[in-house]
C-alpha cells in the first residue's frame, strides 16, 4: 500500500504540463549499425556519396527543426568505425565493404553539419562487444582480435575485450584519444561498458588470479570497469577538458528502498558501478536506459537523479516501443516520462532512436516540435569543470535589411579558457529589454562568428529588440548586450 502512495504522488505532478525550461539536454541516438537510422545509401561514386550526405543532412534538419540540441552520432560500432582510423576498419555499412573508404570523412561531416546547425555532436562508441564470429571473421586481420589477441575473449558466439586485462583501457583511450585530438567532437558517450548479461562462465579466470588482490569476482569486475571509466575521463580531460566524458548503462542501477528492480540491474546483472562513478566524479552526464513504463521507470529515474552528486542525468527514452512492432506504447507514456523528468530537474532527455522521430511514430515528432519543445534550450552547465562565464559581447550594431531581414555585428567576448573561443546565443523580442531567461525569445545559439543575419519566417514577424550572450563549451552564459533596429 505504502508504495501504491508513493508511486502515486511520484506521477501526481504530471497532470500538469511543465514549463520548458531554457536549459536541457535535448538527445537523440543516431544508430549506424546494420544502417538502423543511417545510412540507406552506399557510398560507391560520387552521386552515392552526395546521397549519403544528404541523407545525414535531412535528419539533422529535422532534429534542428524540433529544437533538439545534441546528436549521439555512432562513431564506433563493434571493432570498426566510421571515421578514416589508424587502429580499426571502416564499418561496412558506408560503402557495402569491410574497410571501403566512403570518399569523405562521416565523422567531420556529422561534427560540421551538427555545428552549422548549433547542436552538439558526441561520439557514441560501442566500447566492450566486438561482434559475432562472423562479423569478427569478415573483419579479417584488421580486427582487434588478431592484432592484439591478449585482450580479446570469445564468449558464447562472441567476441569481447577483456575488462579484466590491463591492454584493454589503453586500448579504448587509444581509439578514444584518436576521436578526441583529431575531432572538434563536443562529448565521447560509451555504449556497452558493460559484462555481458549475466555472465559467470566469461573467460577472465586467469585475470582473476593474477589480478583480484583479495577481492570476490563479482567486485573484481565492477572494479574492472570503474577502472576503464576512471582512465578514459582524465585522459579525456588532460587533451580537453570541455569535452563531455558520458555512459549509457543499464537503466535500473540496482533495487531501490522504493522499488525491486526485480533481478536486472547495472550493479549485479552487468558489473557496473555508474552510482560510483558519478561520486567520483569521473563522469560528465549519465544516460540511463531506461526503456521501461510505470513503476520500472520513475522511482529509478528518481533514484539517478538523488545520486547525481550534481552531475547531468539524462534517461534515455525508449520511444521505439511506441511501434506496434516493438511494444505498441501509447504515446502518453513518453510524455507522462518528459514530465517526470522536468519536475524533477533533471538535466534532459535521449530518444531512442532516431528513425522513431523521423517516422513520427504514433505523433511522437509532432508532440516534441508542438509542445515539449516548442522553445529552443541551452545546454546545461557543468560548473564542477568551469564555472566562469565569458565576458559579454559588445558594441552591437543592428542594421535593417529589406523583407524583415536584420544584420548583427559586435565586438567578440573573451573567456579564461583561451584554448576556446566563445561562442554566442542570439534573442529577439518586441519588449525591450530582451528577456534572456525566456527560453521563448532564443533565436540562435552556439553562433561561432561575431554577425549574424536574423530572418523571421514571415516579415511581419520580425523582432524590435535584440540581446546577445557569450556562451563558452562548458556552458557558462555571460551578461547581455541588447540594442534595437
Amino acid at each position: 500500500m505504502h508504495r501504491f502512495i508513493f508511486i502515486l504522488l511520484l506521477l501526481f505532478p504530471l497532470i500538469f504540463i511543465m514549463a520548458q525550461p531554457k536549459f536541457e539536454v535535448r538527445a537523440a541516438w543516431l544508430t549506424a549499425v546494420y544502417g538502423l537510422d543511417w545510412p540507406r545509401t552506399k557510398a560507391t561514386n560520387p552521386q552515392t556519396i552526395r546521397q549519403q550526405k544528404e541523407e545525414l543532412v535531412d535528419i539533422l534538419d529535422k532534429l534542428k527543426t524540433a529544437n533538439f540540441n545534441t546528436v549521439l552520432f555512432q562513431t564506433r560500432t563493434r571493432g570498426d568505425v566510421l571515421y578514416p582510423s589508424a587502429i580499426e576498419p571502416f564499418n561496412s555499412i558506408l560503402t557495402g565493404k569491410v574497410g571501403g573508404n566512403p570518399g569523405y570523412d562521416p565523422l567531420a561531416f556529422a561534427i560540421e553539419e551538427c555545428h552549422k546547425r548549433g547542436m552538439e555532436c558526441h561520439a557514441w562508441m560501442v566500447s566492450i562487444p566486438l561482434g559475432n564470429k562472423k562479423h569478427v571473421a569478415s573483419l579479417g586481420n584488421q580486427s582487434v582480435t588478431k592484432k592484439i589477441k591478449d585482450i580479446c575473449v570469445p564468449y558464447k558466439n562472441e567476441y569481447f575485450l577483456n575488462p579484466g586485462h590491463p591492454g584493454t583501457k589503453e586500448y579504448l583511450m587509444k581509439l578514444v584519444r584518436e576521436v578526441v585530438g583529431n575531432y572538434d567532437v563536443d562529448g565521447v558517450h560509451f555504449d556497452y561498458l558493460r559484462y555481458p548479461e549475466n555472465a559467470p562462465l566469461f573467460p577472465d579466470r586467469y585475470d582473476f588470479k593474477r589480478y583480484n588482490q583479495g577481492r570476490t569476482l563479482e567486485q573484481w569486475r565492477r572494479d574492472n570497469i570503474s577502472e576503464i571509466v576512471r582512465y578514459i575521463y582524465k585522459g579525456v580531460k588532460a587533451m580537453k577538458p570541455w569535452v563531455k566524458v558520458s555512459t549509457c548503462p543499464v537503466g535500473k542501477y540496482r533495487d531501490t528502498s522504493r522499488y525491486s528492480s526485480r533481478g536486472w540491474n547495472a550493479f549485479y546483472t552487468v558489473y557496473q558501478d555508474p552510482q560510483g562513478w558519478l561520486g567520483e566524479g569521473i563522469q560528465d552526464q549519465i544516460y540511463p536506459m531506461m526503456y521501461f513504463q510505470g513503476n520500472s521507470f520513475y522511482p529509478f529515474a528518481l533514484d539517478w537523479q538523488e545520486q547525481s552528486n550534481g552531475r547531468q542525468i539524462i534517461p534515455g527514452l525508449g520511444i521505439y516501443f511506441l511501434h506496434p512492432d516493438e511494444g505498441n506504447w501509447t504515446r502518453d507514456e513518453v510524455d507522462r516520462q518528459i514530465n517526470f523528468i522536468r519536475s524533477q530537474k533533471m538535466a534532459g532527455e535521449g530518444h531512442y532512436r532516431v528513425k522513431y522521430l523521423m517516422d513520427n511514430t504514433q505523433g511522437i515528432y509532432d508532440e516534441l516540435i508542438e509542445n515539449f519543445y516548442a522553445y529552443p534550450a541551452l545546454q546545461p552547465p557543468m560548473p564542477w569543470l568551469d564555472n566562469v562565464p565569458p565576458s559579454a559581447p559588445s558594441d552591437l550594431k543592428i542594421t535593417t535589411i529589406d523583407y524583415g531581414y536584420t544584420e548583427l555585428n559586435w565586438k567578440e567576448a573573451t573567456d579564461n579558457d583561451q584554448r576556446n573561443k566563445p561562442m554566442y546565443i542570439i534573442y529577439a523580442s518586441n519588449e525591450f529589454p530582451v528577456d534572456i531567461n525566456n527560453p521563448k525569445n532564443i533565436v540562435s545559439q552556439n553562433v561561432r562568428e561575431t554577425n549574424y543575419i536574423y530572418a523571421p519566417i514571415l516579415p511581419w514577424n520580425a523582432k524590435k529588440y535584440f540581446a546577445i550572450t557569450a556562451i563558452d563549451r562548458y556552458g557558462n552564459e555571460s551578461k547581455a548586450v541588447q540594442g534595437s533596429t
